[in-house]
């Protein structure tokens, strides 16, 4: 990856914005002052999306629903909240539209009925696949894979850490400025190849989940200094 200087990020667009994952970063990156839009493949899912999370704000706020391709070439920054089967034919789709910007890609891998099951794709990782699609041209970042949403949108403390692995320590740093943003503790967990860890651990968290009846089963990094 080349180290040319990252535009600021003012516009974040999340793309498959309208279900849990989506909704639930655009509400809190809402709070935190960024200008929100959200994708989805129909105008009005992603209209009435924008509408039900600004009726949650307490305060003013931009979110708006485009197409997943308008989405993407308006955002600054781009967030893929999508499931893993549409995950490549969404890549190609806004390959036009990510150039020269970070991908955050929150997919991940689970092959349905044994979504317990770690099981990675020839690329390595959905990360890994990412950059394969996207090319060195878009920085390609993995986050928020071991998040339990459905605490998101309730302005509830996440006991759970943020890994971020990314095709660069510029790219990394950005995003960990967006999981601060939105409440979490975020750790530069390394170049894109570690992503492998951060979205195997799903798996086994989807595990611990059905074995205690739970949606909350997180991570977090002990031993070192917790970021301020």
């Amino acid at each position: 990856m080349s180290e040319t200087p990252i535009s600021p990020i003012k516009v974040i667009a999340i793309l498959g914005g309208t279900g849990k994952e989506g909704k639930g970063l655009a509400y809190r990156w809402a709070q935190a002052g960024y200008e929100i839009v959200i994708g989805s493949r129909q105008l009005e899912k992603a209209q009435a999306a924008a509408r039900d999370i600004i009726s949650l704000l307490k305060m003013p706020a931009k979110v708006t629903g485009m197409t997943n391709p308008e989405a993407a070439e308006r955002g600054d920054l781009i967030v893929l909240t999508v499931p893993y089967e549409v995950h490549k034919d969404m890549l190609q789709l806004i390959k036009p539209f990510v150039r020269g910007k970070i991908l955050i890609d929150v997919t991940v891998p689970l092959v349905p009925p044994k979504v317990t099951k770690v099981q990675m794709p020839p690329a390595g990782s959905a990360l890994q696949e990412a950059q394969q699609i996207l090319g060195p041209e878009t920085e390609v970042v993995s986050a928020f894979q071991n998040i339990s949403y459905e605490h998101l949108l309730a302005d509830e403390e996440l006991d759970c850490d943020v890994l971020v692995c990314g095709s660069s320590k510029q790219a990394r740093s950005q995003v960990l400025e967006l999981v601060k943003a939105a409440g979490m503790v975020g750790w530069d967990a390394g170049p894109v190849e570690n992503s492998v860890v951060s979205e195997g651990l799903t798996s086994i968290l989807i595990g611990i989940n059905k074995q205690f009846g739970t949606q909350s089963a997180g991570i977090k990094i002990t031993g070192v200094p917790r970021p301020k």
